[in-house]
């Protein structure tokens, strides 16, 4: 019988790091689970029947029986696809803005021979801190002509001071002799700004993308103040209607009694929240060395 080798290269752990590790394994396995039950639990009701649901109280585990009555009552709301229509608008539109403006701004701040430089910086970050108010932000937009316009969804916060800074910090990273290679040969900014440092910082871009998507994607506070037209609206601001001020006119609720509120509620959550989580798993090998590229270094 062969005797089983030690492999000499295997670090040995004291007893108190095997302690340690227990107790972080389930330390972590606990928020895990805090953090997934709730969005299990809604899950569960938006597939539960609505006449169970009503009499329930405490944790759920498993639907209630089984229903897809809520879940037919929001693909029928006529509300619910403008919304979708709306946001997907938004995210793309506003997104593809946000990086432009966002990449244009972090590479003129990275250049080393920009005159006032650190002047501008921290004027920009002043405003990470201290803004106008409310008030005099919507006088701006109604002198502007944006109220009521999709446009003041889209370029309303064009460039996020944050993102700014972690997309400055990843291009300062470049070797700065890949820039100089590239002028001799008679590259401009613009190609050195595509050709070389977007290809190098495609990770950075790529967390900026979910950053700036999943924003507009929950974006309903500015729609509420700017828009009037329910034409113009955000899935976000429609959902808000449904679970807070409770406005189910438009789901065709009529004498129906086995509909309730609750269940459509929950149905709402799963539809509005399902696209933007599905986004995560294509971006998420980009997400470490992203943010490690970008992070600010001392």
């Amino acid at each position: 019988m062969a005797r089983r080798v030690k492999n000499p290269n295997k670090i040995k752990r004291s007893r108190g790091e095997e302690i340690f590790n227990v107790f972080n394994i389930i330390f972590l396995s606990l928020l895990m689970l805090a953090c997934l039950y709730p969005f299990w639990y809604v899950i569960c009701a938006s597939f539960s029947k609505s006449s169970l649901m009503m009499g329930h109280s405490g944790a759920l585990f498993k639907p209630l029986g089984f229903s897809l009555a809520a879940y037919k009552k929001v693909f029928e709301n006529r509300s619910i696809w403008i919304g979708y229509g709306n946001t997907i608008f938004y995210v793309v539109a506003g997104t593809a803005l946000n990086i432009f403006m966002t990449v244009l701004g972090a590479y003129f701040l990275s250049r080393k021979n920009v005159p006032g430089r650190t002047p501008i910086m921290l004027m920009i970050m002043f405003t990470m801190y201290f803004s106008g108010g409310m008030i005099p932000g919507f006088l701006n937009i109604q002198s502007l002509g944006l109220y009521d316009n999709r446009l003041v969804l889209i370029v309303t916060g064009a460039i996020s001071t944050f993102n700014l800074i972690i997309m400055r910090t990843a291009m300062a990273s470049i070797d700065a002799c890949m820039e100089e290679s590239a002028r001799l040969d008679g590259a401009n900014h613009f190609t050195i700004l595509f050709k070389i440092m977007l290809p190098l910082t495609k990770a950075t871009v790529a967390v900026l993308v979910l950053y700036y998507g999943v924003a507009h994607w929950n974006s309903w506070f500015n729609a509420m103040i700017y828009l009037e037209d329910k034409m113009k609206e955000p899935l976000q601001l429609v959902l808000r209607q449904i679970l807070i001020i409770n406005d189910l006119s438009d789901m065709g609720m009529g004498e129906d009694s086995e509909m309730v509120s609750e269940t459509i509620k929950h149905a709402t959550i799963i539809v509005s929240t399902v696209p933007i989580l599905a986004l995560y798993p294509f971006l998420q090998k980009y997400f470490v060395k992203g943010m490690m590229v970008g992070a600010v270094k001392g």
